[in-house]
This record gives structure tokens, C-alpha cells and sequence, in this order.
């Protein structure tokens, strides 16, 4: 069934292209009261404002235009709540993915303290038991071992 309509495209823009690094909570945080396009896997889209969104990705739009599968009806909505489960993409705007990426850039350039998972920053004398490792005693050897 062809209905004349643009195809709606999935390609990202330069900007979007790249922060691969980025992710999308924090994307989704940053978008919060401004416009952005919802896809949901059933076909529907829904166009609004992000009023919030959770860990989940659950969204609460208002002002929302809900667009039917076939492109064909449209309804205006005063607010919607979205399961996170059921969307297939999320169009946010280019300055939303900028202001996320030169926040990034900018902790980057602090270099931060090293902590954090799978970074570093466990103090002086290295790994978990100090310098001698994690059993720390001396010369022992596993649990009932000689000395």
C-alpha cells in the first residue's frame, strides 16, 4: 500500500554519527522539555514535548500528535506516557546530542579521578591488598599452606 508518504529515514547526522560513546539516558535527560519524535515498534509516532523519562525508558510527552501506522490520521493529545519496551527510535533534537557531547568533551578534559568501574584508582599501593597482594600475610602460601 503506497500512500505517497516520505519514508521516514533512520540515518543519523554528523552529529549523532559522532557520539558513539553517549548514552541514551543521559541523551533522553538533557531532552527534557523540548520537542523530540517517538517511533514506537507498532508503527505509530508520536511528536511532543519530553516532560520526563526514567531509568526504564519510560517517556511522558505532552502537547503530543499521535500519527496512526498508515500515516493517514492524526489526533492531538494533551499528555501520553510511552513504555520504554515498545519504542523502536527516539529523534532528538542536533543541539540536545551537542550540549550532551561537549559536557562529555569538557569531563574529559578534567580527567576526572580515575575511579569509577574498570578505571583505576585503587590508591597507592595498587590492587586490594596492598603490595603484597590479597592475602597480605607473609610468606603463607593459600589457606593451610607451610610458611
Amino acid at each position: 500500500l503506497d500512500l505517497g508518504l516520505p519514508e521516514t529515514s533512520v540515518a543519523l547526522t554528523s552529529a549523532q554519527r559522532s557520539c558513539g560513546s553517549m548514552f541514551p539516558l543521559s541523551l533522553l535527560r538533557k531532552a527534557e522539555n523540548r520537542a523530540m519524535l517517538v517511533e514506537l515498534k507498532n508503527g505509530e509516532t508520536y511528536n511532543g514535548h519530553l516532560q520526563s523519562c526514567d531509568s526504564w525508558m519510560n517517556l511522558q510527552l505532552r502537547e503530543v500528535t499521535l500519527t496512526s501506522r498508515d500515516g493517514d490520521q492524526f489526533w492531538k493529545i494533551a499528555e501520553v506516557y510511552i513504555r520504554g519496551n515498545t519504542i523502536k527510535y527516539l529523534r532528538i533534537p542536533d543541539e540536545v546530542i551537542k550540549l550532551v557531547k561537549d559536557e562529555e568533551d569538557a569531563k574529559a578534559k578534567e580527567g576526572g579521578d580515575g575511579g569509577g568501574r574498570g578505571y583505576g584508582g585503587r590508591g597507592r599501593d595498587g590492587g586490594r591488598g596492598g603490595r603484597r597482594g590479597r592475602g597480605g600475610g607473609g610468606g603463607r602460601r593459600g589457606r593451610g599452606g607451610r610458611s
